[in-house]
């Protein structure tokens, strides 16, 4: 009985990189499995973290290459610089930072502080335990403010973050590890592969027509609302935002009005997935990839052009008072 308890001590050491310079270090999948780990004075080094996890600081790191799986607390980078990295996490904080670029997941609105040169572009990785991650990380792939980012420290006059440009390659910035022991992790960095929707979030939109879905929960929600962006981004549209929360009969009413009594009793089941996508014939070419794919599974699309950038903005103000925003 005692050597079980002994087995069950954690060793610091496994949970934390320090003081390497010009190295390629990970973790595979399940070797860190909701610990806290800590990444600090690393130079030069490319730190692979494919795992979920509770928390990680990194502090005191220059010119590192670093992937972070889903991470259930904060992400929290101080006194940083020259750094890239791809991350998921529900709380995202920099502080004392210079030139980060980061490809972000997070739940939360990102902070900046102290900080210039800060980068942002939208989460765009995949490997076949991603998904399992997110769930175990308690982190929805849907709720991602990327590009919302709040600034603590502003300088009147000067921008001290700035959007990725839009056709930024994720592995220009953050290339596959090269280890043995790491490229047995199979990463994707493909849109169409990523786990997390790759979404445009706050960047200028291209048409004045929006377009709002709402997915019920069901078995399938997930993989519809993953067919669903497929189909849409291949025809041309953009997908803006997704989000996925809890909805009362109360919020029904004020977001779907009339069309509500269809949708209530499919409310208990679970969380919506909403989706917004912007194109001139968004409605309409959303209305026929809807009808002719997903015959039968009860969805709500916005009716018309005119009605649509309502939808967008009840669901989308509804949404961020529940997620408190």
């Amino acid at each position: 009985r005692r050597a079980y308890v002994l087995s069950l001590q954690v060793d610091p050491k496994d949970y934390m990189f320090s003081g390497l310079k010009d190295e390629t270090v990970g973790r595979l999948p399940g070797q860190v499995a909701g610990q806290q780990f800590l990444i600090q004075d690393c130079e030069n080094c490319n730190i692979y973290i494919f795992d979920h996890s509770a928390t990680i600081t990194i502090d005191d790191c220059t010119n590192c290459v670093i992937f972070l799986g889903p991470v259930k607390g904060s992400v929290f980078f101080r006194n940083c610089r020259d750094c890239k990295c791809t991350l998921a996490c529900q709380q995202f904080r920099v502080r004392d930072c210079r030139k980060l670029e980061v490809f972000l997941c997070c739940a939360t609105q990102p902070i900046i502080e102290s900080s210039t040169n800060i980068k942002f572009g939208c989460f765009q990785w995949y490997y076949p335990e991603l998904a399992f991650q997110f769930k175990d990380a308690g982190l929805s792939i849907f709720n991602n403010t990327w590009s919302n980012v709040h600034d603590f420290t502003p300088v009147s006059g000067e921008l001290n973050w700035s959007l990725l440009p839009e056709d930024a390659v994720v592995q220009d910035h953050v290339p596959l590890p090269t280890t043995e022991e790491l490229k047995a992790v199979r990463v994707a960095t493909e849109a169409n592969r990523s786990i997390v929707p790759v979404s445009r979030g706050q960047r200028p939109k291209s048409s004045d027509e929006s377009c709002l879905v709402v997915l019920f929960a069901g078995d399938y929600t997930i993989a519809n609302a993953r067919k669903l962006i497929d189909e849409m981004v291949g025809k041309g549209f953009f997908l803006v935002q997704t989000k996925e929360v809890s909805m009362k009969a109360e919020d029904a009413q004020r977001v779907f009005g009339e069309k509500a009594p269809d949708f209530l009793p499919l409310l208990n089941k679970g969380p919506v997935i909403a989706l917004e996508f912007n194109g001139d014939g968004a409605v309409e070419g959303c209305q026929l990839i809807v009808n002719e794919i997903f015959n039968g599974t009860k969805m709500f699309v916005s009716e018309s052009k005119e009605t649509a950038s309502g939808d967008v903005d009840s669901f989308y103000n509804f949404a961020d008072i529940q997620m408190g925003i």
